[in-house]
């Protein structure tokens, strides 16, 4: 399976989530720490699912970047 993951930077490092999974979080560092531990996080996540006997949610999630004009001011 293959869930959207959105990464953000911040002032004092990166965290992801999972839209697909709720609550699926990782924080870290860097950029590819933070990508390493949501992978763990997504499988974890799962087996604990399974192991609760829940059904695993399907990837759902799609992203796009959308540009937008910066000096754009609504009416």
């Amino acid at each position: 399976m293959k869930y959207l993951v959105v990464i953000e930077r911040g002032a004092e490092g990166w965290g992801a989530q999972v839209p697909g999974l709720p609550g699926c979080i990782a924080a870290a560092d860097t950029r590819e720490e933070v990508l390493h531990l949501i992978s763990e996080a997504i499988a974890l996540h799962v087996e604990g699912l399974r192991e609760a006997g829940e059904s695993i949610p399907s990837p759902s999630s799609e992203g796009e970047i959308v540009e937008v004009d910066a000096a754009y001011k609504p009416a």
